[in-house]
């Protein structure tokens, strides 16, 4: 270590074999598992060799983030303030970089408060944007897993698609303009598509213009004409209104002369009738007057009248009175002789019966057969009435069970729909899983023990706000791992679903002595005061073998999840329970103790949402449900089939109770024949003493009409003596009304004579008067009528009231003709003409101009964006063929390498391009295809395929095989041997140690926590041993000298 510091002090004093870029110096103050450590690393192959959990980890942690990267690249924690050491605030990271004449240090420190971070380039503040561009500049790319691959990406590598290998291939160790180059030809072909697509939509869109311009442009021609025929149209109904006008004022003018001039003639009349006219007024007077008079009389006679009228009613009435009596008691007489007509008749009947009665011989005794009719008719009522009552009972039943069965239906419905959304979320994020399973579930009998669904569909949280602290401990990966409990049925699957069907999916196997019923460490109750309310285990349930297997692998059984409190009291939690892991409300913490210094290292990160196991089915209840189901089932089928043995017996009885009632009525009409005649009889005798009872008193009914009339007669005497008064009073006003009508008919006479010689003048007056009246009225309807028009003209030429008449009007009237009649036929045929161009409107002339101009710019754009799109496609052509060349040169050298690599290792390998379409740019890649064993074919490598050890293996040969064509200045490679086997591990390893020492390779990092023994190493290697402990001397008190001098001390005593 301290030789490694002595020869990073010297670097700028001699020629220095670090490449541009290449790390001097690491310092770390306070971070993770450091307070201070200082870093000097050689220039070739660094092995940095330490036991785990001693800091090998956090030296690349502070390389990736001391050089600008992203926390999430190194997958431990998405806060760069939780990689400051526990209890500490601050720390600080600082990373030497070689250059000439000036090595560059860059500085980060690291805030706990805010989760800030403060930049410097040696020693002088910058900001984040400044810090990348100068790592930039040095071709630094920490976020490259072909440069820079931290333990937790080891298995991403393998993950990464062709075209993410070529992107970071290149960026690796290709030359910038490669990847320039691939990028301009990504974005050149993708604006070529979007040019394609546009020029094709806009010339398609240009042949529809012209079309429609060229339908168009008959319309327009069309629209002209017909203009010009409307505007004609528009001239000639202009001017007919005023023509009517003028017609019409005219006429108005005669008619007024006329009316003058009669009413002229009718004042020299009126003069010469005046004096017969009031002597005929006078008469009028006298004879209104005296017909008041016959009125009033009139109206008296009227109302003696009346009443007399009303006495000669009444007595009328009386006689009516007198008349019904009399009717009523002819009535009664009638009666009587009816009634004894029927009872001669009746009798009659009745001797008749009697004597068929006496003459029928007594009949046999029938009572007992049809009381042991009745006898067995009441055996099968009361069967027939046991049987539906049977029948009531079992249907009730049935409607109760076919009422429980459809509610279980609809529950397993809600169950089974829950279930539906947990495979949809499958299927959408992991096809092949989900394509796997549908194959599974159709061949569950090719499997000795019954095979368990994907984790995330088996797993039932008991409360779907606890699924976050499941999701965050199981991985994805085996979510969605199918569960066996035999590792021949394991197999059986995985060659199916993986070799045959060529789908990515996961398989696990639980283990042979079941877990799932374990005990926690420690019972939950003693966690309680650290606010613990559970363990995982207890939050969902599942089958026995996926239980099983979390237990075995997760703990499951021994993790508890606590609250806010357990997170405000961690630090107490860590250092009194001892558990390894634990949840809070938001987070979780792992606890780990260092194997070298005892002391307890804890992580934490924030919990990421949940998304499969949101949704929980209750399989207990659904397993209830379904036995309950087929119980209700089978009970269906038991109540049916007794049911029909209960309708077969009431038809039975139905037949047996028909055929004795059909027994019963002949007894019976053989039994009533004899008693319906009595019957008979003795109804007819009943009615015969009714009538005997009803008999009529005829004296008494005439004594009580008698008494009747004489009362009503009385009545009427009275009525004739009052209308006699009535008769007197009528008398003198009838004599009254004759002298009244002698008056009258005198006056009368004296105003018919002086009518008559009256009558000559009037007649003429009249007749003055009426043609008066008729030239007025003619008069003032053509003057209503001529205003009427006037303002139907102004309007129609829309002219104000006080406006004078345009000249442009009377120059255009000139031209048109001057009477109705010629104007009706000119309008007429106009419209005709006009009538021909329908559907035509202005909108056509605006719309063939918009067109005609959008055509123009259409074709001005087409032409431009044509030159455009050739443009483009020369440059891809000169651009393609510059990065072919290029790409086809590197991978050729990657491949040469990668090869001979795995030659050396008795295996096959190869790197060539991939390419689905020669002009899909994003889809080139880098395809890597091995072979390990002799049996076996190359295949493309996938992390589905091949073991851990192989993908291990092929990742660190392709590392290598770009080793002596990398750009980058240093990579980093942190303990990827872990999964080799020791064949393997000494092979990769002495092709390490062989290609990072060359001259002039950039600069190689080889994480590790163990080497094999008698490895081959290099002169140009650095070993870096980490050490850790709280024995261990501070690095501030290290003497080399003093540590040289013991050790010849320590050297002479042995």
């Amino acid at each position: 270590m301290a030789a490694a510091r002595e020869e990073g002090k010297a670097v700028k004093r001699r020629e220095s074999p670090y490449v541009l870029g290449s790390i001097v110096r690491v310092l770390m103050k306070n971070f993770l598992t450091y307070t201070v450590c200082e870093v000097y690393p050689g220039p070739s192959l660094n092995v940095v060799v330490g036991s785990n959990g001693t800091g090998k980890s956090s030296i690349v942690c502070a390389i990736c983030l001391g050089l600008a990267g992203k926390p999430a690249f190194l997958g431990r924690a998405d806060k760069v303030s939780l990689f400051v050491k526990q209890g500490y605030m601050k720390g600080v990271v600082e990373i030497e970089l070689f250059q000439s004449p000036e090595n560059i240090i860059i500085t980060r420190e690291i805030y706990v408060v805010n989760n800030a971070s403060v930049w410097y380039i040696n020693r002088e503040p910058a900001t984040l944007k400044t810090v990348e561009e100068q790592i930039a500049a040095l071709n630094i790319q920490v976020d490259n897993l072909c440069q820079f691959l931290p333990q937790d990406k080891v298995g991403e590598f393998t993950r990464l698609s062709k075209a993410e290998l070529l992107e970071a291939t290149e960026k690796s160790i290709g030359s910038p303009e490669m990847y320039q180059l691939h990028c301009e030809l990504k974005n050149f072909r993708e604006k070529e598509r979007e040019l394609e697509n546009l020029f094709r939509e806009k010339t398609t869109s240009l042949e529809k213009m012209k079309q429609r311009v060229e339908r168009y442009k008959q319309d327009v021609e069309r629209y002209h004409e017909c203009k010009r025929h409307v505007d004609l149209i528009e001239m000639l109904e202009r001017k007919r209104p005023w023509l009517e006008y003028e017609n019409l004022r005219e006429q108005h003018e005669e008619v007024k002369q006329c009316r003058n001039q009669v009413q002229k003639e009718l004042k020299c009349l009126r003069e010469k009738q005046a004096p017969w006219t009031r002597n005929i007024q006078k008469a009028e007077e006298n004879l209104n007057n005296l017909d008041m008079k016959t009125r009033d009389n009139t109206a008296e006679i009227r109302n003696i009248s009346q009443k007399c009228k009303e006495k000669q009613d009444a007595l009328e009435m009386k006689d009516k009175q007198i008349e019904e009596i009399n009717q009523a008691f002819r009535m009664k007489k009638d009666e009587e002789r009816s009634r004894q007509k029927k009872i001669d008749q009746t009798q009659q009947i009745i001797q008749e019966w009697q004597n068929e009665l006496d003459t029928m011989a007594v009949c046999e005794n029938l009572q007992p057969q049809i009381d042991a009719v009745n006898t067995e008719l009441k055996k099968l009522q009361e069967e027939k009435a046991n049987i539906d009552n049977d029948v009531s009972d079992l249907r009730a039943e049935k409607t109760n069970q076919e009422r429980e069965e459809k509610r279980i239906i609809d529950r397993l419905g809600q169950l089974n729909n829950i279930m539906h959304v947990k495979e949809e979320k499958l299927k959408q994020r992991f096809q092949d899983t989900h394509s796997a399973l549908m194959w599974l579930r159709n061949n569950k009998d090719k499997f000795k023990k019954k095979p368990c669904e994907p984790m995330m569909l088996e797993i039932n949280m008991k409360d779907s706000k606890f699924a976050q602290y499941v999701e965050n401990h199981i991985s994805s990966n085996d979510l969605r791992a199918f569960v066996f409990e035999c590792q021949e049925d394991m197999e059986t699957f995985l060659v199916e679903v993986r070799d045959r069907q060529n789908l990515r999916v996961n398989a696990v196997c639980a283990p042979d002595k079941s877990c799932a019923e374990i005990l926690p460490s420690r019972p939950i109750e003693e966690l309680h005061r650290y606010g613990f309310y559970s363990y995982l285990r207890e939050l969902f349930d599942a089958p026995s073998p996926v239980m099983s297997y979390l237990c075995y692998q997760y703990h499951v059984h021994d993790v508890p999840v606590g609250t806010q409190k357990t997170r405000d009291m961690i630090e107490r939690v860590t250092q009194e329970t001892n558990l390894r892991q634990i949840y809070t409300a938001e987070e979780r913490y792992v606890i780990k103790i260092s194997a070298y210094t005892k002391q307890t290292v804890t992580s934490n990160m924030c919990l990421k949402d949940a998304q499969y196991l949101t949704s929980s089915v209750d399989t207990e209840e659904r397993g209830q449900l379904e036995n309950q189901r087929q119980d209700i089932s089978n009970t269906l089928k038991s109540l049916d089939a007794r049911l029909t043995a209960l309708f077969e017996r009431q038809k039975l009885l139905d037949l047996k109770d028909n055929k004795l009632r059909q027994e019963k009525k002949a007894l019976l009409e053989r039994e009533n024949q004899r008693r319906l005649l009595e019957s008979k009889i003795g109804v007819k005798k009943d009615s015969l003493r009714q009538l005997e009872q009803d008999a009529i008193d005829l004296e008494m009914e005439f004594q009580l009409a008698d008494v009747k009339i004489k009362e009503i007669n009385k009545q009427k005497a009275e009525l004739v003596i009052e209308l006699m008064h009535l008769m007197k009073r009528i008398i003198p006003l009838n004599v009254i009304k004759v002298d009244l009508a002698c008056q009258m008919t005198r006056v009368t006479a004296k105003k018919n004579r002086l009518q008559s010689e009256h009558k000559a003048g009037t007649v003429q007056l009249r007749a003055a008067q009426q043609r008066f009246h008729e030239l007025d009225s003619k008069r003032q309807y053509l003057y209503d009528k001529c205003r009427e028009l006037l303002e139907r003209a102004q309007h129609i030429c829309r002219l104000r009231p006080d406006q004078d008449f345009p000249e442009e009007f009377k120059v255009a009237f000139q031209t048109l003709p001057d009477t109705l009649e010629e104007i009706d036929a000119f309008l007429n045929e106009e419209k005709t003409r006009a009538s021909c161009f329908t559907g035509l409107s202005s909108s056509v002339v605006e719309e063939y101009n918009k067109q005609t101009q959008e055509i123009q710019q259409l074709t001005e754009y087409l032409e431009e964006k044509r030159n455009e799109l050739n443009n483009y496609k020369q440059n891809i052509s000169q651009v393609k063929e510059k990065w072919i060349n290029l790409l086809k040169v590197m991978i050729e050298q990657i491949n040469e390498k990668f090869s001979k690599f795995f030659s050396s290792m008795q295996c096959v390998g190869e790197i060539d391009l991939h390419k689905e379409n020669e002009e899909e740019y994003e889809k080139y890649g880098i395809r890597i295809r091995v072979k390990f064993h002799n049996s076996t074919e190359l295949h493309e490598l996938t992390p589905y395929y091949h073991s851990g050890g192989e993908k291990t293996v092929s990742t660190m040969l392709y590392l290598m095989a770009l080793q002596e064509l990398n750009r980058c200045p240093f990579r980093i490679v942190d303990e990827i041997n872990q999964g080799m086997d020791p064949t393997n591990e000494r092979r990769v390893f002495e092709m390490v140690v062989e290609t990072a020492c060359k001259k002039r390779t950039s600069q190689y990092f080889l994480i590790t926590p163990k080497l094999l023994q008698n490895l081959t190493y290099n002169n140009k290697m650095t070993v870096l041993l980490v050490y850790n402990g709280p024995f261990m001397l501070e690095t501030c008190k290290w003497n080399l000298k003093r540590f040289k001098k013991r050790q010849r001390r320590l050297s002479c005593m042995t």
